[in-house]
């Protein structure tokens, strides 16, 4: 913990981060895993005031329909009714604890705020090999269906009809470092 109270210490004598109190207008809304391993600024490059980020376990995107307010719709409907977020990245990892947990049907009566979680918000995505570390396929097929679940928010939906609005389907692996996008035009997930 001490290498990062150190850092923390000094992180406001930058003077890059001084022009950051006039405000906020980043262009991706970037949704992902809340897993240490994955840190969107790093896979990105991004400087602080670039992203938007919405951090979830297993990047699970809740259905809009639910009655209950989440912050994570109120995440979504500010990134794009308030910042104007042009671009909305949904990025899955390799070797995700959230996505192989629901493909193996682990048993998670000891984390039952986890289990509930992934019971409400997750669907079970196709899977042909349970046993890859990776879940690789399941965590590719996860990204997808959360991309179809942001479909279903009235503000998404409205900035996809009026062109402001792009959305994004990535997989980080992280024991390699390679980022892969899907396209909609081979239905894979090809290298960046």
């Amino acid at each position: 913990m001490q290498p990062l109270i150190d850092n923390a210490r000094t992180f406001g004598q930058r003077p890059e981060f001084a022009h950051l109190a006039e405000g906020q207008s980043p262009d991706v809304l970037f949704i992902t895993c809340s897993d240490s391993r994955v840190v969107p600024a790093l896979i990105t490059g991004a400087r602080p005031g670039e992203l938007f980020e919405l951090r979830t376990a297993g990047n699970i995107v809740p259905p809009h329909a639910s009655a209950t307010p989440t912050g994570e719709k109120a995440t979504i409907e500010y990134a794009v009714q308030v910042l104007g977020a042009k671009h909305i990245v949904v990025c899955g990892h390799s070797h995700c604890g959230a996505v192989g947990a629901v493909v193996r049907h682990d048993d998670l009566s000891a984390v039952p705020a986890v289990r509930d979680w992934l019971a409400h918000a997750a669907d079970e995505p196709k899977c042909s090999d349970t046993a890859d570390p990776t879940v690789a396929e399941a965590v590719q097929n996860h990204v997808l269906t959360q991309l179809e679940r942001l479909r279903s928010y009235p503000c998404i939906e409205q900035g996809l009809e009026a062109g402001r609005l792009q959305m994004h389907g990535w997989y980080y692996e992280v024991h390699t470092g390679t980022v892969r996008q899907h396209r909609a035009e081979t239905g894979t997930f090809e290298t960046l």
